[in-house]
């Protein structure tokens, strides 16, 4: 049996050199032991100590020497650690509180270890000074009835573990299913700055356990427990909470606090919190990062969807739409416009807003995604206007109205900034009849205006469901 103990000093012992400022001190006790399993599963909290029996698989890192090295190369925190090893758990404990007072260890372990590094005989050793004993073998040399009976059989067993004569029995860190941990402030925080401060140690924990799941998160909740039940004659309610969610799975924890901050500082603080907690909302598994030789694909700076996602934290998620294809052949229904981002379970919940065109390079976006059914030409049409064949996206505007404009008519011929003379066409649609009951049947021509030159018109034609038999012509696009 190996075994490794591990101990963090305190915080205010001052930062490792070189940490990063933006990472958590210290996470808290279990993200630790998360961390810890990455390099074996006997894991478990000895007194002020993390213990690993790494007997099983040092030499799958390469010996006891690198094995140590990598511990104290990806160990989580900004402060430093000290390292101990030992044949049982008690002596690696033994050996770390002689390192942390500055002591050499003796040559023969564990009899000349001094009595006060053992945890199971402190509240004992006044007694056993009395009795000469002030080492581990001079106590484990008395009877062992006398001994039992005297101080209880927890001293006994203790030297017995240390001896190798009694195995070892622990409760070893699991890591859950799901994130969540709670922390309480060190003072109560009254706006956002104080939240993310201490919401920073919990997203070093949350890093932790992502990496340990090899899991990335999609959707995050941060809640804080408010101090007060009533304020100005208002009952408030026990938590506020805020909700992020990303467009993919990230273990990338800058962004998220960036998101997190951005959330924050749009909200308003209740009463005074006093507690913190952060949980996992939905996680997919982790793929890992891919890498490429092409410059291209190496490019520094953010990705798209994460400004898109800070950009509707701090605007807000109405704020920042994108189009959603449709599946209606009418160019003005083709696209819904959605929330980039959906913040938090109110705005998934909401309805969709009404399908409009917001520009040219949405509308470009949406003409480019999807094609008008077209059919034979209409008898009606001039003679020389030859049909387009189905399917040609090429022919469409870069720009759409957001609704067609009705045109004016100068005798037989659509009017728009002068006569337009139709070019192409005509391509026809028939759609919508499952809508609103009214049907789009239509002939799309290319025309030319004397002024604005190449633009996207159709004519109603007549149906044979509605007594209203009038043709119209309307302005749907523009060309640049």
């Amino acid at each position: 049996m190996h075994w490794i103990a591990l101990q963090w000093l305190p915080e205010d012992a001052g930062p490792l050199a070189g940490a990063p400022e933006a990472a958590p001190a210290l996470p808290s006790a279990e993200a630790l032991g998360w961390w810890a399993l990455r390099f074996t599963p006997r894991v478990a909290w000895v007194d002020e100590a993390l213990l690993l029996e790494v007997s099983a698989c040092e030499r799958l890192w390469g010996g006891r020497l690198s094995l140590m090295r990598e511990l104290a190369a990806s160990q989580p925190a900004t402060v430093r650690m000290r390292q101990a090893q030992g044949a049982s758990s008690l002596v690696a404990l033994a050996r770390l509180r002689l390192f942390a007072r500055g002591e050499r260890p003796p040559e023969a372990v564990p009899a000349d270890l001094p009595l006060d590094t053992l945890s199971a005989a402190r509240e004992h050793l006044g007694v056993l000074a009395h009795l000469g004993c002030r080492r581990w073998g001079e106590v484990a040399a008395l009877p062992r009835g006398g001994l039992i009976r005297r101080f209880g059989k927890g001293l006994r067993e203790a030297l017995d573990i240390a001896w190798g004569l009694r195995p070892e029995s622990h409760r070893w860190a699991t890591l859950p299913d799901t994130f969540e941990q709670k922390l309480e402030l060190p003072a109560l925080a009254e706006g956002a700055p104080e939240l993310m401060w201490s919401a920073n140690r919990l997203l070093g924990a949350l890093q932790i356990w992502l990496r340990a799941r090899q899991r990335g998160v999609v959707a995050l909740e941060l809640e804080w427990t408010l101090d007060l039940k009533r304020f100005n004659g208002v009952d408030l309610p026990p938590t506020q909470a805020v909700t992020v969610r990303t467009a993919e799975p990230t273990q990338d924890m800058a962004h998220l606090r960036r998101l997190l901050s951005e959330r924050l500082a749009l909200t308003t603080l209740a009463a005074p919190a006093s507690w913190l907690r952060l949980r996992s909302l939905e996680t997919t598994p982790w793929a890992g990062a891919s890498t490429s030789f092409l410059p291209e694909d190496n490019r520094k700076g953010d990705k798209l969807h994460e400004l898109v996602e800070r950009l509707s934290a701090r605007l807000g998620p109405q704020q920042v739409l994108s189009a959603v294809a449709q599946a209606d052949h009418r160019p003005e229904c083709k696209q819904q416009w959605q929330p980039a981002v959906k913040g938090d379970l109110a705005v998934r919940k909401s309805a969709p807003r009404p399908a409009k065109s917001r520009g040219k390079a949405a509308t470009s976006a949406v003409t480019s995604t999807s094609t008008l059914t077209s059919t034979s030409t209409s008898p009606e049409v001039e003679a020389q206007a030859p049909p387009v064949p189905v399917g040609t996206d090429a022919l469409y505007p870069p720009w759409l109205l957001r609704q067609p404009q009705p045109l004016p008519m100068r005798g037989e011929h659509p009017f728009y900034q002068g006569v337009l003379r139709r070019l192409v066409g005509p391509q026809r649609l028939e759609a919508g009849w499952w809508g609103d009951g009214r049907p789009a049947v239509r002939d799309y021509y290319i025309a030319e205006s004397p002024q604005a030159g190449l633009v996207w018109i159709y004519r109603e034609r007549p149906s044979a469901s509605f007594a209203d038999h009038e043709v119209r012509w309307y302005l749907q696009g523009l060309y640049a």
